[in-house]
């Protein structure tokens, strides 16, 4: 009997790139949608779900009865989160909280994509074992969606990947600081990247691969999944360079001059050192962008 998989937000970034990694193995994939209309993947069911209705989360999860749920749903503007307290406390806390329980009802391991912004920024390059401290209300629910899991279902029923600055490409149009500044770069415009915030930015393609591996690896607890660290502005540059556009279309500028309305952490890059360990690091930015610049040109393009 095969191995029951529920994704949420299978039409987010993420979702999508995870739900195809994992419909071309041997697992019974289930994943749900809500605000786009699913993708048609093979091997793959879909259901609808609206995570403020926690009837709907209980009716899924009852119906599938999952052996394994990859929550990776979530409200991820973060401005908007500041802006929408409620709501991104709802979607982001109490959702979790109860998709945790019925984790914990049918045995299911839990496994909850996490963020880089449960940290100050103050010294980067975050371990496991650092301890949080959220300055935006994003960090914040996204944290308490952790301490929810890990009093539930403790670290033996429950995985918690931590990512960072999520880009790639999804056919839901999902945007991102990758798709953004691509799109940009190949119209010739400018692109103006933050050069005072460093981050590990990370490769959606390359990130569901290795949560298919920490599965198949029945991995638990708390672990960083990310790329190597750097700053928009360095980000931008290299996709400019593997693009072959001029790298001056990208334009430094500092987080002040944007008046952001949720304060963003000043480095809040995450130390991989224990993923590297058990073989679930990324492989290089460089690396990682050529393959995002193949996948677009190929998809949108035809190229």
């Amino acid at each position: 009997m095969s191995v029951r998989i529920l994704v949420t937000g299978g039409t987010g970034l993420l979702g999508y790139n995870l739900v195809k990694v994992l419909s071309a193995k041997e697992y019974d994939v289930y994943a749900t949608y809500h605000s786009h209309e699913p993708i048609s993947i093979d091997n793959t069911m879909w259901l609808r779900l609206d995570l403020e209705e926690t009837n709907q989360i209980i009716d899924v999860i009852n119906s599938v009865k999952p052996d394994i749920i990859v929550h990776t749903a979530a409200y991820t503007d973060v401005d908007g989160c500041e802006k929408n307290k409620e709501k991104a406390y709802v979607l982001n806390y109490v959702a979790t909280k109860i998709i945790a329980r019925q984790a914990a009802k049918h045995n299911s391991l839990l496994i909850y994509i996490s963020t880089d912004y449960v940290f100050d920024g103050e010294k980067g390059l975050y371990r496991e074992n650092d301890i949080p401290n959220p300055i935006n209300f994003y960090g914040l629910t996204k944290l308490l969606g952790e301490v929810a899991i890990l009093s539930i279902l403790g670290e033996e029923h429950s995985l918690i990947i931590r990512v960072s600055g999520l880009y790639g490409y999804s056919p839901t149009g999902k945007k991102n600081f990758g798709i953004n500044a691509l799109e940009k770069l190949l119209r010739r415009e400018e692109v103006a990247a933050f050069i005072d915030q460093y981050l590990s930015p990370t490769y959606v393609y390359f990130l569901s691969e290795r949560i298919v591996r920490a599965i198949e690896k029945d991995i638990h607890g708390i672990i960083h999944i990310a790329g190597q660290r750097m700053n928009r502005y360095e980000f931008a540059t290299l996709l400019a360079r593997i693009l072959d556009v001029d790298e001056k279309l990208v334009k430094p500028v500092l987080m002040r001059e944007l008046k952001l309305i949720a304060r963003r952490p000043k480095d809040s890059s995450l130390d991989t050192s224990y993923a590297k360990s058990i073989e679930l690091n990324m492989p290089s930015q460089e690396e990682c962008v050529k393959h995002f610049v193949e996948t677009y040109l190929r998809e949108i393009r035809g190229l």
